[in-house]
Parts: structure tokens; C-alpha cells; sequence
């Protein structure tokens, strides 16, 4: 269905969330409809952050607030849907709006598979009601549904549309873009020419995926890489669990910047724990590019004085290949904990790949390689 019909449906006035491809339609609309306007849409840096903020709105408003997410974000809201939300605690009524990754019968990527089986379990289990929106689902019934779902909501309870492939749609066309003119693509070309032989361990996304065609380009095979493939923001502490442990050998650690900040708690981990061997390299484009890209709040963030302040040994942030390279020859030496924030353009190939190995062969190739070094 429509886009517009649906928010009209909803008649909500404020919106957050992380963004979603499934939920492009949904996205794009309210970058068209408010722009950076706070006070209706707001993109957050996970999805409990999203469930407070909109807690927060509630409580100013008395009105209900919609979060918008991607399946694999439930578990981010579980703690604050079970202790903040419920009708056992503070009755704080939600509307979820839920894209469905790994639908059952729907061929999807592998960190999709188990979250796309479990999605509408997990509501259930959380006592959400929930409505399923397909290509071909009726107007008229989403009106029905939201009317019986605003009395579930004057209750003080959460409710949720799941969306299916195509269930939204949306007649413009957004384009995402920044100032930046580096590519990702070759930047990571770049990383893997100083890196070496030494372990990469890779963020969800196309950065792994650009990754995984660098190493087949020039036949290197794939034991050098961990492809986080899923579990966005939690790559620099997958990497910090690697390099703690090989302390002979240099880690690096590719990162975005919407994993760096979904979880960003992880950098002062990272900085107390200091490993000399460990590089956190952020590529930011201050996007969620992956999925459609619509902006993080990197652009008013800067990632390279956080990580010194939580004690990265070294941190700088360039925009340019010589300084890109300078820098990586700089670092590749260093023995201290370091941090690169490089700023990027938006955009990829548009024959980019995925990798054609699975994850079980990704994982036992990368630590068949990390025994033997």
C-alpha cells in the first residue's frame, strides 16, 4: 500500500527508528515529509534508544509515538518494551513498524534466516499485537486494524505492523549524498594493501561484501577476513575479543559509521582494554548506506575525539587517499591502539556481489587462519 495512505491510517506525528531497505518507502517519506524537523522524525542509533526517545515523547504528549526498525532491531527493544513500556510498569503505548527480513519461504541473506523464523514469536511472546502487511493487503484493513488496535493502545500497550517485501511503497525517488568524494570500495583496497597478511574483521554491509570481491579480484582467498555479516555494532568488539587473544598480530578492524555508533558504549571498552595490536577503522559516510541511505548522526559527531577520549592510543581522521595512506603506514607500525575515522562518499557498484561462501565457511577458513599465525 501506499505510503502516505499508511501514515494517514497511523496519524501519528512523530517517528523514529533505524532505518530499513524494507522500510525504504517508509524512510524516504519522512525525509521528504520532514527533513530534520526533531521534533516529528528522529533517526536514532538503535532501536531501544528509539523506544526511549519515544517514551520520552509520550510522556511530554500524551500522544503515541511510531518505531520504525528492521526484524534483527527486537532485540534491542526487548529490555525497554519489558521494563519501561509495559503495562506492568509505566503502560507506555508503541506503534512498531517492523520490516520482515527472512521471511519464511522467501530466499533471504543467512543472518536473516533464524530472526526473519522467530520475528512474529517474539512479539507474541513480548505480548504485542501485530498485522502483517503484504503487497496485496487491502487499505480497508489496516483501517480496521488500527481502529482496534487504538483501543489496545489506551491501554497502555505496543502494537505493531510487520511489513513484508513491497507491503510499502513510495512514488519518489530519494537520493542520498554528502560532500565527501572517497569511495569505500577502493579505500578498503587501499586498508588490504598495507594490512597485508594480517586479520581483517569486517562490519555488516557492503563494506564486507566489497571485501569479499577485493580478496576474490586479486585470488587471496578468504581465511584473512571475519565478515560480520550481521549483528550490526558489535564488529569492533568481535575484533577486540580476536585481538586480545592473538596479541602477536596486528587486527584491523573495518567499521561503519552507523555499527560504530549503534552500539558506541564499545569504544570505551575497547579503549580500556588498549591493545596495542588492534586498529578500529571507522568509514564514514554519515549514512545507512546499506539500507537505502539515509543519514546517522556521525555528521555531528566526531568519532576521532571519542576515541581519544576513551583512550585510544592514537586517533586521527583524513579525506583524501595520501593522507589515507600516509596514515595506514603510520599506523601499520605503531604499537599502541589506534582509531582511523576516514570520510566517504555515498555510493557503491551496482553489479556488487555477496559473498558466495556461507558464514560457517567464513568462520572456520578465519580461524583455521588465526591458528596458524
Amino acid at each position: 500500500m501506499n505510503v502516505k495512505k499508511f501514515a494517514e491510517i497511523i496519524g501519528a506525528d512523530f517517528f523514529t527508528g533505524v532505518p530499513d531497505s524494507q522500510l525504504k518507502a517508509l524512510c524516504d517519506y519522512l525525509n521528504d515529509t520532514y527533513g530534520t524537523d526533531k521534533n516529528h522524525h528522529i533517526i536514532c542509533a538503535n532501536e531501544g534508544n528509539a523506544v526511549a526517545v519515544s517514551a520520552g515523547y509520550h510522556l511530554a504528549t500524551g500522544k503515541t509515538p511510531v518505531v520504525y526498525m528492521q526484524n534483527s532491531g527486537e532485540g534491542n527493544i526487548i529490555n525497554p518494551l519489558a521494563s519501561l513500556l509495559n503495562e506492568k510498569v509505566y503502560a507506555i503505548p508503541e506503534i512498531f513498524v517492523i520490516g520482515w527480513r527472512g521471511q519464511p519461504d522467501v530466499h533471504d541473506e543467512p543472518q536473516h534466516i533464524f530472526q526473519g523464523e522467530i520475528t512474529l514469536e517474539i512479539l507474541k511472546l513480548m505480548g504485542v499485537e501485530y498485522f502483517v502487511i503484504s503487497p496485496d493487503t487491502p487499505e480497508t484493513e489496516v483501517s480496521e486494524t488500527m481502529e482496534n488496535f487504538r483501543k489496545i493502545l489506551s491501554e497502555g500497550k505496543c502494537v505493531a505492523f510487520v511489513i513484508k517485501k513491497g507491503g510499502l511503497t513510495y512514488e519518489n525517488k530519494v537520493k542520498y549524498r554528502n560532500g565527501y568524494s572517497l569511495i569505500r570500495e577502493e579505500i578498503i583496497e587501499h586498508i588490504t594493501k598495507i594490512s597485508g597478511k594480517n586479520p581483517i574483521v569486517s562490519t555488516t554491509g557492503k563494506a564486507s561484501r566489497e571485501l569479499f570481491e577485493i580478496r576474490e579480484r586479486n585470488s587471496q582467498g578468504h581465511g584473512l577476513d571475519f565478515l560480520t555479516v550481521g549483528s550490526m555494532g558489535h564488529t569492533s568488539s568481535i575484533a577486540l575479543g580476536v585481538a586480545l587473544h592473538k596479541p602477536d598480530t596486528k587486527i584491523w578492524c573495518v567499521d561503519g559509521d552507523g555499527s560504530a555508533i549503534m552500539h558506541m558504549g564499545a569504544m570505551a571498552v575497547v579503549g580500556s582494554c588498549s591493545p596495542e595490536n588492534l586498529v578500529h577503522i571507522v568509514i564514514n559516510n554519515e549514512a545507512h548506506e546499506t539500507v537505502g541511505g539515509m543519514p546517522t548522526s556521525a555528521k555531528s559527531a566526531n568519532l576521532t575525539e571519542i576515541a581519544r577520549s576513551c583512550g585510544y592510543g592514537y586517533a586521527v581522521c583524513v579525506d583524501n587517499f595520501e593522507q589515507l595512506d600516509s596514515e595506514l603506514e603510520k599506523i601499520r607500525d605503531k604499537k599502541t591502539l589506534c582509531f582511523m575515522e576516514i570520510k566517504c562518499g555515498i555510493g557503491s557498484r551496482a553489479d556488487l556481489g555477496r559473498p558466495t561462501t556461507t558464514a560457517i565457511e567464513n568462520k572456520n577458513n578465519f580461524m583455521k587462519y588465526l591458528s596458524e599465525i
